[in-house]
C-alpha cells in the first residue's frame, strides 16, 4: 500500500494555529482592543474532547502479526483430488482438501504436525488436539470428557478421536496420522492455493496460503507516532460509501518497514485494527478506509478554537475575549488537550462556557 502522511501532531497543530498573529502585551493590546472594529467570534465550549491520528488504511482479512498470511504444508502422498478456492473459508475440524479422495483435516493450534499422535504420548501437539476434541464437542460422552489443558494422549482422547474420524470420513484408527490433519492457528479464508488438482501431492510442499476468516484494518503508523497509539485505542473507521464502523486497535507489526529508496526516520509500523462488527463490513476486501484513532480523552474541558491562539510576548498564549459592550480582553491561558479531528484545545484561563473569543477572518 502507498504509504500515506498522518494527521499533524498537536505541536504542529498549535504552530498553524498561531502562524501569523502579532505578538503583543496584554496591557497594550487591550487599549488598542477597545477601538478595533467587530470581529469574527467563536464560543468557549465545555464538553468532551478527543486527540485523534488520522490516516488512510486498508480493509483486509488477517493473518500473521506481519501481515504475511499462514502456509498449509500438505503431508500427504497421492494425487489432490479436492482443492478449495481463493475465498473460501474452513472451520477448525473442517476438511481442508482431499489426497486419493480421502480428506486432510484443519485443526487449530500453533504447533505444525510433526509426528504421529497416539496413546501414551505427551506434549504440546497434543494438548492442542485435546483442545480441537473438546471445543469441537466429540468428547460429549460423560466417560470421555476431555481436559482441554491436558498433555498427554490418553484413552479419553482416543475415543473422542474416533467419532472424529468416523464423521469425517477418516480412517478410524484412534490415532492421529502426519498426514491426517493441518494445524493452523485458526479457522481461515483461503487466500491463494498453488496445488494442483490432478497432480501429485507431495509431503512437505506448499498446498495453499490462507488468512483468519475475519476482516481487520491496516494502517501504516509513522514510527515517530508509535508511542502515541496503544492497544485496545477506540477507532472510529469509514467504509467505502461513507459507512462508519468502530473498532479497537489490536496489535502492531514488530518491524518498521520503509519504502524503498526512502529515508530510516520516513520507516512505519504495520498497525492492525479490530472492528467491532466485522459483519458490517462483509462483501469488502482490500478496500481503502479512513482511521481515527483515539488516542486521549477529556470529558469535561473548556475549549477554544485552535486558530483563536495568540501568542504572547514573553512565551505563552492568551485569547482575546469580547467582554460586555464589545470590550476586547487579552486573557492568558494554560493549553491542555488537543483535539485534533474537532480543531479545539483545552485551555485553562479566566474564561466560561459561552464567552466570545477572536478568530480570524476567513
Amino acid at each position: 500500500m502507498t504509504r500515506r502522511r498522518w494527521a499533524l501532531a498537536a505541536a504542529a497543530v498549535v504552530v498553524a494555529g498561531v502562524c501569523g498573529v502579532v505578538m503583543l502585551s496584554s496591557g497594550k493590546h487591550q487599549t488598542a482592543a477597545a477601538r478595533a472594529p467587530a470581529a469574527n467570534t467563536e464560543k468557549v465550549e465545555q464538553g468532551k474532547l478527543s486527540a485523534l491520528v488520522s490516516g488512510a488504511g486498508t480493509l483486509t482479512y488477517r493473518a500473521r502479526q506481519d501481515g504475511s498470511p499462514y502456509a498449509a504444508v500438505n503431508q500427504a502422498g497421492g494425487v489432490y483430488t479436492q482443492l478449495p478456492e481463493a475465498g473460501d473459508k474452513v472451520g477448525c475440524g473442517g476438511v481442508l482438501y482431499r489426497v486419493d479422495n480421502r480428506p486432510v483435516l484443519l485443526l487449530c493450534g500453533t504447533v505444525p504436525t510433526y509426528r504421529a499422535l497416539r496413546v501414551g504420548g505427551r506434549g504440546p501437539d497434543i494438548r492442542q488436539l485435546n483442545r480441537n476434541l473438546h471445543r469441537l464437542g466429540y468428547d460429549t460422552d460423560a466417560h470421555v470428557r476431555i481436559d482441554p489443558g491436558e498433555s498427554a494422549f490418553t484413552s479419553k482422547t482416543e475415543q473422542a478421536l474416533r467419532v472424529l474420524q468416523r464423521k469425517k470420513g477418516v480412517g478410524v484408527t484412534g490415532e492421529l496420522a502426519t498426514d491426517d490433519a493441518v494445524f493452523l492457528p485458526e479457522a481461515v479464508r483461503i487466500a491463494k492455493v498453488t496445488g494442483q488438482l490432478g497432480a501429485p501431492a507431495r509431503p512437505g510442499a506448499p498446498v495453499l496460503t490462507a488468512t483468519s476468516d475475519k476482516l481487520h484494518v491496516r494502517v501504516d503508523l509513522d514510527a515517530s507516532q508509535q508511542g502515541e497509539v496503544k492497544k485496545g485505542d477506540r477507532v472510529q473507521i469509514t467504509l467505502p460509501g461513507n459507512t462508519p464502523v468502530t473498532g479497537r486497535v489490536a496489535s502492531f507489526g514488530r518491524i518498521a518497514q520503509a519504502e524503498q529508496g526512502s529515508q530510516a526516520a520516513d520507516a512505519t509500523i504495520p498497525t492492525f485494527i479490530n472492528l467491532d462488527d466485522p459483519a458490517k463490513a462483509a462483501g469488502l476486501d482490500q478496500a481503502p478506509v479512513q482511521v481515527d484513532i483515539t488516542t486521549k480523552g477529556v470529558d469535561n474541558a473548556l475549549s477554544v478554537p485552535v486558530t483563536a491562539l495568540v501568542g504572547k510576548s514573553g512565551g505563552g498564549f492568551a485569547v482575546e475575549v469580547v467582554r460586555a459592550g464589545g470590550r476586547r480582553e487579552l486573557v492568558a491561558v494554560k493549553l491542555g488537550l488537543f483535539d485534533t479531528g474537532g480543531g479545539r484545545v483545552q485551555v485553562d484561563g479566566d474564561l466560561r462556557a459561552g464567552d466570545s473569543v477572536v478568530v480570524p477572518s476567513i
